[in-house]
């Protein structure tokens, strides 16, 4: 049996970080049952690239999920809702403050009819504080949480991450809350609610050099710690324009290291230094920048020293490491084939996730409104 066989799920959720944390509980056997609007598209279904007529991030995010649609404005779906959640464990929203409560579909409300309900408001800053009310995006929760503040460099600035973290971040804040509020349920019987926001969990991100701040008063900015551009500790080029990470900041990584690029004199001097730990990239960059890629990947295969090639997202795909970990999964589709997708990094020995069908079409589900 999978281990969220009997949860039940009603999932209010758009774009990313809703649809991702809900996407974790269908993967592991939650009956999520999707409310879309008949006259909003969840921007996900419209987003290249598609494959028979299907977006490729829309069938990934919503695998396994059902979908109805109801028009929560009429009072006749909204009482659909009243009765729907009689039957249900867990309800997901991410709309903005304010909205479910003026439809009569708040915790509150909710509650009343099924006390045993965990009501999750997934939201970019929470039910409460000044900018509760406010729009935003990823950008715009990196840019607030210091996040934007660590990853730049003081010539250019701050750079927009290659991946959304922070509606990440919020993702599985959703599902530490949710599974948090189920084990409490577990214990007492209770229901509760619990209010997620985006840019509260993107600050848990930064926790480390918050930790510096708040505990020292000593607030760390653009390449001024050894994980953020600060020391050796970074991507260098290689002569045929490609790439090497390099995260070697134990000692015997580092001398490892060093010795295979031939600067093992770079140990002589101040470590401790941050002028002198700059030097060195410099000079590393001028030692990788002799080679190609595939050569450095010929010396470091045999050594053991925290360096990996960055990888394109073809490559990864193709990585033994990931194809070992059964990272890529095939997925049933509604044209009857197979869609290949990332599947679920969770390893469990007693049970495996079940990947049921790609993003179902817009009110598939409809029947069970009758």
């Amino acid at each position: 049996m999978q281990p969220f066989a009997q949860l039940k799920v009603l999932d209010f959720t758009t774009l990313l970080p809703g649809p991702f944390a809900t996407m974790y509980l269908a993967d592991w056997g939650a009956d999520v049952l999707r409310v879309e609007a008949p006259d909003r598209e969840d921007m996900s279904r419209t987003m290249p690239p598609f494959v028979k007529g299907v977006s490729t991030t829309h069938a990934f995010l919503n695998r396994s999920k059902k979908s109805i649609v109801l028009d929560l404005k009429e009072a006749s779906a909204r009482a659909k809702i009243l009765e729907l959640v009689q039957d249900y464990d867990v309800i997901v929203e991410q709309f903005r403050p304010g909205v479910m409560a003026r439809l009569g579909l708040d915790y509150k409300a909710l509650s009343a009819v099924n006390p045993r309900v965990i009501y999750c408001s997934l939201t970019g800053y929470g039910q409460t504080g000044p900018y509760a009310d406010r729009a935003g995006h990823d950008i715009n929760y990196a840019a607030l949480s210091g996040l934007a503040a660590m990853t730049g460099t003081r010539a250019s600035g701050p750079v927009i991450h290659g991946d959304p973290v922070c509606d990440l971040a919020g993702s599985f804040h959703t599902l530490f809350g949710l599974l948090t509020a189920l084990y409490h349920r577990e214990r007492t019987g209770e229901g509760q609610a619990v209010d997620i926001s985006i840019t509260d969990s993107s600050l848990m991100l930064s926790g480390l050099w918050l930790s510096m701040g708040l505990g020292a008063q000593q607030f760390p900015t653009w390449e001024g710690t050894l994980l953020n551009g600060g020391s050796f500790y970074g991507y260098y080029k290689t002569s045929d324009g490609q790439y090497l990470s390099v995260g070697g900041l134990e000692p015997k990584f580092l001398r490892g290291f060093l010795e295979a690029i031939e600067a093992l004199d770079l140990l002589t001097g101040d470590l401790s230094r941050p002028d002198y730990l700059m030097r060195m990239r410099i000079e590393i960059q001028a030692r990788i920048q002799l080679k190609t890629l595939d050569t450095w990947l010929g010396i470091f295969s045999k050594l053991d020293v925290c360096v990996e090639p960055v990888l394109s997202m073809d490559q990864v795909i193709r990585h033994p490491q990931f194809q070992a970990r059964q990272m890529f999964v095939d997925v049933p589709a509604g044209y009857g084939g197979q869609q290949k997708q990332l599947g679920s990094p969770l390893k469990f020995s007693s049970f495996q996730p079940i990947y049921r069908f790609v993003g179902a079409a817009k009110g598939a589900d409809n029947d069970l409104l009758k």
